[in-house]
């Protein structure tokens, strides 16, 4: 079959990837795609990135299923529009999407479901915000309501910085439009793990869990970004906890939305804080694959991608189909000089064969060629990856290949699953 992917960052070349080396699937799509998907699959720019955009392209290319990557296009209704076309598409409709288009919206069905989650109060009014402070201790959260690129969550340490937090949400300032509603909740402690399940509408699969690493700087210091890395291991979570996390949270949240008329179909991604006096508690949905952690999930998974995902997009999830390797696997991120802030593009990109050569692939996440060079176009830029029959050994592989790469300016955190290793002691 052929195959359309929606996107055009890191986490849709390793969908693509995945699906290229899927024997169920004839010749991958991505559209618009990079340079990396580029050597993998066919690049199509769409008219417009609007739901009417990316379906002339599904028909254009004759796609038997569309695969859509990043939260945008799933808010926008895309889903929508080719179900009402009669179209294979694999993700939620719109109204189902709302899990991670709007904080307010998650928070909300989090308490009518009865998911484990933080203390909060929602509001659009700043007056109203600022006495609602006054019902937590420090430090305190600050979510956007809207999608913010990864970067609408601000943890307070002090009331000073909550308020500055606060007029900088409503003014615009810090995330524009989506934070003219947001979330204020209760700082969690814990170790946060990405649990993410793939689902029909009915039932829900779980992925093998992985772990993001948000901040800019080692050792978790610094503002958060997109992700500066990942990694993919099943030591991350007890054989108890992957059971609360499905039982409690993935298996609750599907019933729930189709009980309210809302049947979620896509990949779920519930953000998990490891609580130790209260367990596993939802931070919060997305309503796709995360990015980075798809990277290193799919350099593990075993199995024929295409079928599984032509299957649960049909409806019928079949567990039998869906495999992973035991070997962990690591993704870092190379990120452009100036991320998570101003960006500075046009940086020279090489290395990357030689990276290549060491065993690692690497993603593609803000490249493109300028003059017949490879430069550097956006805030995370590869997407390094190395598996490993130990967590130790992933991490080293991973760095080897990231020490063949440069361009000027270049971000690394070199601590990328170093917090999993102490579950191989």
């Amino acid at each position: 079959m052929k195959v359309l992917v929606l996107g055009g960052g890191g986490r849709e070349h390793a969908i693509a990837w995945r699906l290229h080396q899927s024997p169920s699937v004839s010749q991958v799509f991505v559209s618009p795609g990079n340079p990396g998907s580029a050597t993998i699959a066919k690049c199509v720019t769409p008219a417009s990135t609007t739901p009417e955009g990316y379906m002339a392209v599904a028909r254009a290319v004759e796609a038997d299923l569309t695969v859509v990557g990043p939260e945008a296009p799933l808010v926008d209704g895309t889903v929508d529009l080719f179900q009402k076309e009669g179209l294979l598409i694999f993700g939620p409709t719109a109204r189902a999407a709302q899990l991670e288009g709007s904080k307010i919206f998650s928070k909300r069905f989090m308490e009518r479901a009865g998911i484990p989650t933080a203390r909060f109060v929602s509001t659009s009014d700043p007056v109203e915000a600022r006495a609602a402070l006054n019902q937590f201790t420090y430090p305190v959260v600050i979510k956007a309501d809207g999608l913010a690129a990864g970067k609408g969550v601000v943890i307070c340490p002090d009331q000073a910085n909550a308020l500055e937090t606060l007029e900088g949400m409503f003014s615009g300032a810090l995330v524009g439009a989506a934070g003219a509603s947001l979330v204020i909740e209760e700082f969690l402690t814990g170790e946060e793990v990405s649990f993410i399940g793939l689902s029909d509408g009915q039932r829900v699969l779980p992925l093998e869990p992985s772990q993001d690493h948000k901040t800019i700087y080692e050792g978790d210091q610094g503002p958060n970004t997109g992700g500066m890395g990942a990694y993919s291991d099943s030591r991350i979570i007890t054989a108890s906890q992957r059971e609360f996390a499905m039982c409690e949270v993935m298996d609750r949240t599907i019933q729930q939305m189709a009980a309210e008329g809302n049947p979620f179909q896509g990949f779920l991604y519930a953000g998990l804080m490891m609580t130790p006096d209260r367990g596993p508690m939802v931070l919060e949905f997305n309503v796709r694959l995360g990015d980075p952690e798809t990277q290193a999930l799919l350099h593990r998974m075993d199995c024929d991608f295409g079928a599984v995902l032509f299957e649960a997009a049909r409806g019928q999830v079949k567990p039998e189909l869906l495999a992973f390797k035991q070997d962990p696997s690591v993704c870092v991120v190379l990120a452009a000089h100036g991320y998570p802030g101003k960006v500075r593009t046009g940086d020279a990109i090489t290395g990357i064969a030689a990276a290549e050569a060491t065993g690692a692939t690497v993603f593609h996440a803000g490249t493109k060629f300028v003059d017949g060079k490879l430069v550097a176009s956006g805030g995370r830029v590869l997407g390094v990856t190395h598996s490993g029959p130990t967590l130790q050994q992933a991490i080293a592989n991973a760095y080897q290949a990231c020490d063949q790469i440069h361009f000027d300016g270049m971000q690394i955190r070199r601590d990328i699953g170093k917090k999993g290793l102490k579950r191989w002691a």
